[in-house]
C-alpha cells in the first residue's frame, strides 16, 4: 500500500532562496496559501480557459473577494491551439491595460496549456512577474506544473519559444481531476506511469497493483498516485533545474511523442497520448539494447491507454522527419531517453536507423 501524508508539502530546493512548495489542499485555500507564500495580497490575474472557467469560475471570483483581493479573470480558449503569440499577447494586453506592477501575480489556472502560457507570460511580462500554478488536469498536477518550464509553440514544433520561470506556489487540489472527461483523465496518467518507470521502480509496481482502480479514478487512490509522482518530478527539478543532465529524463517517450503530435497534426492526440505512444517505442527501443528491459510488462500498462487510430498513410520515414524539429535535438543529433530496466532511465544519442526504425514500426503495427 502506497499511503502518502499529504499534509506535507513537497518541496523542489532550488538555490538563491528561489526554493517553493508544491501544496496540496482545497481549492478554497489558494488565497491564504498564496499569502503565505510571501505574494502580495491586491490585484492577481487569473488566468483560465472556458472549459475551466464553465466549473470554477464562480467560485474562483468569490474565495478572491472573501480574502480581499481584486481579481481580473481572463478566459481563454481551450486546446494546444492557444499557446500561440495571438493568446500570449492577449494576456499582455489585459496585464497591462490593467496597470499592473512588477508584484503583480498570475494564477494560472487550468491544464498544461493555461499553466505554459500564463507561465511564460509572467515570465516575460515588466521582466518577471510572481507566478503561481492551480492545476487543474492529471497531466499538469502530476508534470507541467512543475519545474518552471513555459512557453508557446511554433509551427516548427512544440514548445519552441519558451522560458524556465519558476512558481512561487504550486497548489494541487486532486478533487478538481473529477471535472476532467475520460480521455484527459487517460491522456494524464501517462505522465505518472512515466515518472515511475524512469524513476521509481516501487511506485510502478503500485500502478500495476492498482491500474484498475486508477483507471477508474477511486478517491481512495488518486491522491497517492498523484503525490507520489509529484515527488518525483520535484527531486529531479531540484537537482536540474534548467535540464542541464538529469532533467532530460522526464523527457522519456517525449522525442517520439512530439514526433508523433507533429506527424498527425497538434490535436489529433492529446499530449498524453502521444507520450504514451512515445513509451511504447522508447521502451522497445530500450529492449532491443538491454535484455533486463521487461518489456512485455511495461506494455501491460501503457496497452490500456485508448488512443486513437494513427492515420493508415503514416510512415516511420514521415515521424523520424518529424523528430529533426524537436528541440531536445543537440547538433542535429536526437537523444533518447531509455531504460536499463525499470526505474532506471538513461539519455543516448547513438541509436541506429534501424533501431529508429524499428521503434517506430513498432508504434505503427499497433494501428
Amino acid at each position: 500500500m502506497l499511503l502518502q501524508n499529504l499534509d506535507e508539502p513537497v518541496p523542489v530546493t532550488l538555490p538563491l532562496n528561489r526554493s517553493y512548495n508544491i501544496q496540496f489542499a482545497d481549492l478554497d485555500e489558494l488565497p491564504a496559501a498564496m499569502r503565505s507564500a510571501g505574494i502580495r495580497a491586491g490585484k492577481v490575474l487569473v488566468v483560465t480557459d472556458s472549459n475551466v472557467a464553465t466549473h470554477y469560475r464562480d467560485r474562483l471570483d468569490a474565495l478572491f473577494i472573501k480574502d480581499g483581493w481584486d481579481a481580473l479573470v481572463l478566459v481563454l480558449p481551450p486546446g494546444e491551439t492557444t499557446k500561440s503569440p495571438k493568446h500570449l499577447h492577449a494576456i499582455y494586453d489585459a496585464a497591462l491595460t490593467w496597470n499592473i506592477d512588477r508584484r503583480t501575480p498570475i494564477v494560472a489556472f487550468g491544464g498544461g496549456v493555461i499553466g505554459d502560457l500564463a507561465g511564460f507570460a509572467a515570465a516575460t511580462l515588466l521582466r518577471g512577474l510572481p507566478v503561481v500554478q492551480v492545476p487543474t488536469s492529471l497531466i499538469a498536477q502530476v508534470d507541467s506544473a512543475i519545474g518552471g518550464k513555459t512557453g508557446i509553440n511554433h509551427a516548427e514544433g512544440k514548445n519552441l519559444i519558451g522560458a524556465f520561470h519558476q512558481p512561487e506556489l504550486v497548489l494541487v487540489d486532486t478533487k478538481l481531476l473529477y471535472t476532467l472527461d475520460r480521455r484527459q483523465w487517460t491522456s494524464g496518467l501517462a505522465e505518472a506511469v512515466k515518472h515511475a518507470l524512469i524513476d521509481d521502480e516501487p511506485y510502478f509496481a503500485w500502478i500495476e497493483k492498482e491500474w484498475n482502480r486508477i483507471l477508474a479514478r477511486d478517491p481512495d487512490v488518486v491522491p497517492d498516485m498523484v503525490y507520489r509522482a509529484v515527488k518525483v518530478k520535484a527531486r529531479i527539478v531540484g537537482e536540474d533545474e534548467l535540464e542541464l543532465g538529469h532533467r532530460a529524463l522526464l523527457n522519456f517517450g517525449h522525442t517520439f511523442g512530439h514526433a508523433l503530435e507533429h506527424a498527425t497534426g497538434y490535436g489529433t492526440l492529446t499530449h498524453g497520448e502521444a507520450v504514451a505512444l512515445g513509451m511504447r517505442a522508447a521502451s522497445f527501443l530500450s529492449r532491443r539494447l538491454h535484455a533486463k528491459v521487461d518489456q512485455h510488462r511495461i506494455d501491460a500498462v501503457l496497452g490500456a491507454f485508448p488512443t486513437p487510430a494513427l492515420p493508415e498513410g503514416l510512415s516511420a520515414y514521415d515521424l523520424t522527419f518529424a523528430m529533426r524539429s524537436d528541440k531536445k535535438a543537440q547538433a542535429g543529433h536526437l537523444r533518447f531517453v531509455l531504460l536499463r530496466k525499470v526505474g532506471c532511465a538513461y539519455v543516448e544519442d547513438d541509436v541506429t536507423p534501424a533501431d529508429l526504425e524499428a521503434a517506430w514500426d513498432h508504434v505503427l503495427g499497433l494501428r
